[in-house]
């Protein structure tokens, strides 16, 4: 897959470039988790985090049984790509490496991962930072350089530093760790499982350039 390529189909890319990204506020997170696809809004538009599996798909638009409930109905626009995601592990997180991580805070302080994207090394950087996201009630997402890799009784604590912050994250045993992997239209089918970074237009509609799908037993896990 070229840099082009993985720069269109990395979910957490659905960034505007020097956008930062901002969950949303149009209901508390325990109800989007109930009521429907994530929305997560910027100045300049509504971005909507769409998570489910395929019920019908078109070269225009697929129609996801999301993971709430509803079917969401998105739109392809012109030039849309496909790509998918690919098994990693902590081994493979290293010093100096780019990540994405979906993290929490834990009770006793600190942050706890929910899931690890580890970017190629043409994309470290892109989307640096530490921002809200909707995978769950009170997560986040942080892009940021792991500094430190220190091995714990039960997975590994990564420090990741990003410009004006740096974080402690706790990645657990059984963390779904992936890395970009190639994908194409043939593996968008009824059942496989999808994340669509979208936008919604004031009318309503879910519009998105881009589709992740899991393949080889493999499920975006973002």
């Amino acid at each position: 897959m070229d840099l082009k390529m993985l720069r269109s189909t990395l979910p957490i890319l659905a960034l505007a470039a020097g956008v930062g990204m901002a969950l949303p506020l149009e209901a508390s997170a325990q109800s989007m988790m109930k009521k429907g696809p994530s929305t997560m809004t910027t100045k300049a538009s509504n971005r909507v985090n769409v998570r489910g599996t395929i019920e019908s798909f078109n070269d225009t638009s697929i129609v996801v049984k999301t993971r709430e409930g509803p079917d969401a109905t998105v739109t392809l626009s012109d030039g849309w790509v496909v790509g998918g995601v690919a098994k990693a592990s902590l081994d493979d997180i290293k010093k100096g490496d780019f990540v994405g991580i979906t993290n929490v805070p834990k009770s006793e302080g600190g942050n706890s991962a929910l899931e690890v994207v580890i970017f190629p090394a043409a994309l470290k950087g892109t989307g640096e930072g530490d921002r809200p996201w909707d995978l769950k009630p009170n997560s986040s997402m942080t892009n940021a350089t792991v500094a430190d890799a220190v091995k714990d009784v039960d997975g590994r604590t990564l420090t990741v530093t990003y410009r004006g912050g740096e974080k402690k994250i706790a990645v657990p045993d059984g963390t779904p760790i992936v890395t970009l992997a190639q994908a194409t239209k043939d593996d968008l089918k009824p059942g496989a499982t999808v994340f669509v970074a979208a936008e919604k237009g004031s009318d309503g509609t879910l519009t998105s350039k881009r589709v992740v799908v899991g393949t080889n037993g493999v499920v975006p896990p973002m």
